[in-house]
């Protein structure tokens, strides 16, 4: 069977898919009313010009070949002719003649069938691109009820083509002849208003304003592109009588000339003098602001920052003391603590600098409504005109995180409240997985249901486990009849759903096993067919491949890891689960037997869901989740090109379904073309109670975030993250200030987008510099940009084509910026998915295709680093971009996190080993440029440096212990001085804490754990980070990276709920913490035990130990609690040995070292002393 496709056939359907087997051909055109830019120029690409190449065998093998029209019609028409492999399974077999003929009429029969959404495109290195068709066992989507069938309830007769009411409300000529009556009179179902004669000359107007909607409907062609290639000019025409006749609408509409505008009356045509509104503010929607900045009270700030102040103070003033009062009796031991309390105070002052301005942002979702998605001049049938949005889910391994939590991820995206046509999933499976496949297919079928329910009655969260799991009362706010009828068959159906993605990994391996058996009974048959008796022929040899359900071998991994179908060795995948969505709204059907909820007046259309699987070879650096990402960049700026891309891990659902409308406010706001990326907290579920691990992680999201959002604005963080594409590809801000002098005070204002005329080269401009141009017909610097941008994105053609267009759509409107898009101008159709279209994505999801570009080095996520999203972020803000921390009320995204003790420290090991890495690159903040701000700067240095403090507080947590051992102190005696000190550093700490957590929401509980575990992350998982980044650096080790497990919220319950936070599994991590623990506790015993037998006891000594060995104990509490498993599970035995050994050991030191009697009766009389 060959998919075949022809160019120049005929005007109305310029792509052919020509299906032939054995001599039959059937073919079916896919008609794309928009010239496509010419396809892909890379030499490696299937689609590039001017490449023939054929594969054949004998005997009537089937064929694949490549092959151009012509150059000239290529470059006129911008279409081309390729032929794709189908290979032959047992549901598509060759067809005879009228098997052929019949296929084709029931094709007919279902217009809305894609082909595209059932079709497997695969390809990569030294292979063609291949369509493989098949058919999933999900049942076909619920018939629709277009818009062009009666509206009223229970009636699907077609719809007269002539409006009989002003409102547009479709209607059958039955029904309109039972609304009007025998009398002639009677109201419209859609507006109540009573129905009008309409005459020979209203007739005639109706018919004009018909062609003109049909003219309207129709997709217009991409928007035309200069020669700079960064100017997108407006598709929209600007005179309005052609689209809006302004006179006949003020007299439809009863309207009057007043201020210039139309004025509409309250009653009649206004007789009397209050008879009229007042004229509308017509520019009242373009002066009010979607976002508001919301400073933190000064009655909260101001004392805050005179207390970092005073700390300050106190820190020197305490420093200054002990370096000039040193303990003659233990030099060492006041050298090493003099040593780390300078590191500490340095750390502090690091850590405290960018938090003295933090701020609070609120949006208005009432004007982004009001703005982008209401009738105006440019847009008279009110469709959307926000931008489109991408949305980005990554997977790696099925079996760390299960397919029903990515499942869940992509229902909760899917039914967002956001325009369907303008979004579009992109889910990335790294791991080439069938289960991950299969398990996206089930999600497709069962969103059919799941969509139109959360629409219908505005269910929240719209992810199905989250929703039917929560313990709160589902009726509240519910006003519904059908609610409770609609909600049982719903969870019915989704508990029939988690049962079919639970049984298909058993699913999957029965019916591979089954195939594979039946391969090699075929095998032995052939050999002993053509080996005779040989005994040799015994020994026959078969791939175990995985199978999919339509009977052909997957082309990703495979569960035996054969040539070409392991991990890191299969050919590039994509599928669109579900194709691009119409322009117009699809209304349902009542609820019966194969429909479970009444959907006649909602819509029902699902947005674009497309499954990528990129190549991966061996041999090639595939830059782990940083290199999925740019695939996935790639994929959809060829596919759907949304200006603005969200990313989420396949565990963070959308739990706010207006969080995307919430993010795009500060896109779309006044000065948000200077955002790169609104980021979005972090908040988790399936967390304990108690919040042992600080998994929450409140003080850096609701701290230090808000802080930073004050300044140039928060780091990315990896996740829940609203992108600008153009940001992404590695150009500049249109606009930026630079900081020069002490601080940064001196501030230099740069304009990087503008005209030739106007712009100013500097000689030493830096490479990083990439910025898209005004257009300016006498500049002529776009030819270089046009040559430089094969070098930095590919030699895709249809990619670096897309980059203006993206950038265009991700304007601002002309009300606000001066070089912003019209209003409407986005408001038209998507351009329709075709064939060529998805062959051409398969090309830049080639393992190759990153070679000689700037993939990863300045454009997309940046490699280099396990923590590539701080390294993305920092590129970002160092070209002059800034960022938006977005707080919703309701959360807008939630995830899981792991609370297992060993789970948690290797998560913190990647974060520290990443910061390392950062370190010791040029993306330290001590090479950053002026664009960043000063105290910007002091945060991603902090970001890198943190894990260095590691040893110095292993130092001083064993200090205690050295102190009690050796019966000395840090300090000579406990006098007042160092007292008053310690108490006012301490008491300063407490009360910047209290106005921490007034200002930013948290509790004090929050922050006493987020205290605890930063002492054991420091103690174990940052020296091992800081060890690991030397030898990166130094010796070139690379870093093996652990992919974070996540838990299936589904499988627990009950007691099992918390079954991993009381699991323990060893790690060499572990040693650091359990050493300060026993040394610390041993340490206590033989103090005490010394301090009581000595004839003269030095009470002093011994609190000032026994005081700072508790305080490392308390700080290690959690983790000690961890060791102990779940409670009740520890053998008593193990308490009765831990006190034999500590007695023991504390007899054996004063066994070893005895209390000298009066030798040490000489101390200081000053020395604070216990009666």
């Amino acid at each position: 069977m060959v998919l075949k496709s022809s160019a120049g056939d005929s005007p109305s359907s310029p792509v052919t898919i020509t299906v032939s087997s054995g001599g039959r051909r059937r073919s079916m055109g896919l008609t794309s009313p928009i010239s496509r830019p010419p396809i892909s120029n890379n030499p490696n690409s299937p689609l590039s010009k001017n490449r023939r190449s054929s594969i054949s065998g004998g005997g009537g093998s089937r064929y694949c070949s490549i092959s151009d029209a012509g150059a000239g019609e290529e470059l006129n028409s911008g279409f081309v002719t390729y032929t794709v492999h189908i290979p032959p399974t047992p549901d598509h077999q060759p067809m005879a003649a009228s098997q052929t003929t019949s296929h084709v009429e029931e094709s007919r029969e279902k217009p809305d069938r894609s082909f595209i959404s059932g079709t497997i495109f695969t390809g990569g290195l030294n292979s063609v691109t291949r369509g493989h068709v098949i058919d999933f066992s999900a049942p076909d989507p619920p018939p629709s009820k277009s818009v062009l069938v009666c509206w009223m309830r229970g009636c699907d007769e077609k719809a007269v083509t002539k409006g009989k009411c002003e409102c547009g409300f479709k209607i059958c000529q039955d029904c309109y002849l039972d609304c009007v009556g025998s009398n002639g009179g009677g109201n419209c179902p859609g507006c109540k208003d009573p129905y009008k004669d309409l005459d020979d000359y209203e007739e005639n107007d109706y018919n004009y304003y018909d062609e003109e909607d049909e003219e309207e409907d129709q997709a217009l062609p991409l928007p035309k592109l200069d020669k700079r290639l960064s100017l997108v000019k407006s598709t929209k025409r600007m005179s309005h009588p052609p689209e809006f006749d302004h006179t006949r609408w003020l007299f439809e509409t009863k309207g009057t000339y007043g201020y210039g505008n139309a004025v509409w009356p309250k009653d009649g045509y206004g007789a009397g003098a209050n008879g009229f509104e007042h004229p509308p503010n017509f520019g009242e929607r373009s002066s009010r602001p979607l976002t508001r900045k919301v400073s933190v009270s000064a009655a909260i700030i101001s004392p805050y920052r005179l207390l970092i102040v005073f700390r300050l103070a106190a820190l020197g003033l305490f420093l200054t003391w002990r370096i000039r009062h040193p303990n003659r009796h233990a030099m060492w031991l006041w050298a090493m603590s003099v040593t780390c309390e300078l590191w500490f105070a340095l750390s502090w002052i690091l850590d405290q600098l960018y938090k003295l301005c933090p701020v609070n942002r609120v949006t208005d979702l009432s004007v982004l409504k009001e703005r982008f998605e209401s009738p105006n001049l440019r847009n008279p049938k009110g469709r959307s005109d926000l931008p489109g949005i991408d949305v980005f889910v990554s997977t790696a391994d099925p079996e760390k995180e299960p397919p029903l939590v990515t499942s869940n991820t992509i229902l909760s995206i899917l039914a967002v409240d956001y325009p369907v046509e303008k979004l579009a999933c992109y889910l990335s499976d790294d791991g080439g997985s069938l289960l991950t496949f299969e398990a996206l297919a089930e999600t497709a079928s069962f969103a059919r249901t799941w969509v139109p329910f959360c629409r219908k009655h505005k269910i929240e969260p719209r992810n199905p486990e989250a929703y039917f799991g929560q313990k709160r009362d589902f009726l509240k706010n519910k006003v519904r009849l059908d609610f409770v009828r609609e909600r049982r068959r719903v969870k019915r159906e989704y508990d029939e759903f988690k049962v079919r993605i639970n049984s298909l990994p058993e699913s999957i391996r029965r019916r591979s096993d089954a195939y594979n058996a039946h391969e090699e009974l075929r095998a032995k048959k052939k050999q002993m067919e053509t080996g005779g008796d040989n005994p040799a022929a015994d020994s026959v040899k078969v791939a175990k491949a995985t199978w999919m359900s339509d009977g052909s071998h997957w082309p990703g991994t495979w569960a035996s890891g054969e040539a070409d179908h392991s991990r890191g060795d299969h050919a590039g995948i994509i599928q669109a689960m579900l194709a691009p969505p119409n322009a117009e709204p699809v209304f349902g059907s009542q609820a019966d037997g194969e429909n479970l909820i009444d959907t006649t007046e909602f819509d029902i259309r699902l947005p674009m869901l497309v499954y990528v699987s990129r190549e991966k070879r061996p041999g090639y650096d595939h830059n782990k989740k940083a290199g999925a990402m740019n695939a996935l960049v790639r994929t959809s700026a060829i596919m759907s090109n949304g200006p603005f891309i969200l990313n989420l891990d396949c565990d963070h659902y959308v739990h706010n379904s207006l969080a995307l409308r919430e993010g795009m406010c500060f896109m779309l706001d006044r000065g948000g073309d200077k955002i790169c990326y609104v980021q979005f907290p972090q908040r988790f579920e399936g967390i304990d109670p108690s919040d042992r691990y600080a998994n929450h992680n409140t003080v850096f999201f609701d701290v230090s975030m808000r802080a930073l959002d004050g300044l140039q604005g928060p780091m990315y963080v990896g996740t829940g993250c609203i992108f600008r594409r153009t940001a992404l590809y590695g150009f500049s801000p249109p606009r930026t200030t630079e900081h020069h002098g002490w601080f940064g005070r001196r501030k230099i204002k740069l304009l990087l987008r503008k005209p030739k005329s106007l712009r100013k080269k500097k000689k030493d401009e830096d490479d990083d510099e990439i910025s898209l141009q005004i257009n300016d017909d006498e500049n002529d610097d776009g030819e270089i940009e046009s040559l430089l941008l094969p070098k930095r994105f590919g030699n895709s053609t249809s990619l670096t084509s897309s980059i203006p267009v993206a950038e265009y759509q991700g304007r601002l409107l002309q009300e606000l910026q001066v070089h912003g898009r019209p209003a409407g101008s986005l408001a038209v159709p998507r351009e329709p998915l075709d064939a060529a279209t998805v062959a051409e994505a398969i090309s830049v999801i080639s393992c190759f295709y990153e070679d000689k570009t700037e993939w990863g080095k300045r454009v997309g996520w940046i490699y280099g680093s396990v923590t590539e999203d701080v390294v993305t972020g920092y590129r970002m803000h160092n070209r002059g971009w800034r960022s938006i921390y977005c707080v919703t009320k309701r959360d807008a995204f939630r995830g899981t996190a792991p609370i297992n003790l060993t789970d948690r420290l290797h998560q913190v090991l990647r974060w520290a080993t990443g910061s390392v890495e950062i370190f010791f690159s040029r993306n330290n903040a001590l090479f950053a440029s002026h664009r960043m701000k000063f105290l910007q700067r002091v945060a991603y240095f902090n970001a890198g440096m943190y894990p260095f403090t590691s040893f110095f507080l292993i130092i001083y947590c064993v200090l205690p212990a050295l102190s009690l051992f050796s019966g000395q102190f840090i300090v000579a005696s406990l006098n007042v001085t160092f007292l008053i000190y310690l108490l006012a550093i301490t008491l300063t700490l407490c009360m910047l804490a209290l106005l921490e957590i007034k200002w930013s929401g948290i509790t004090l509980h929050d922050w006493w754990r987020n205290e605890q575990f930063w002492l054991i992350g420091g103690t174990s998982a940052h020296p091992a980070a800081v060890l690991q980044g030397l030898l990166k650096v130094i010796a070139g080790v690379d870093i093996s990276f652990t992919l974070t497990s996540k838990s299936s919220a589904a499988e627990e319950g009950g007691e099992d709920e918390f079954a991993d936070l009381y699991e323990v599994k060893w790690s060499f991590l572990m040693v650091p913490p359990i050493t300060i623990m026993m040394l610390n506790m041993i340490a206590i015993a033989v103090g005490v035990a010394r301090t009581l037998y000595s004839p003269f006891p030095q009470w002093s000594r011994l609190v000032g130990g026994v005081f700072f060995s508790f305080w490392v104990l308390s700080h290690l509490y959690p983790f000690a609690k961890g060791l102990m498993g779940r409670r009740g599970k520890v053998p008593t035995i193990i308490y009765v040995w831990s006190g034999l050994l500590s007695i023991i050991i504390s007899l054996l030191w004063v066994y070893i070292s005895p209390p000298s009697g009066g030798a040490h009766q000489d101390f200081d009389s000053s020395s604070f002393q216990f009666p």
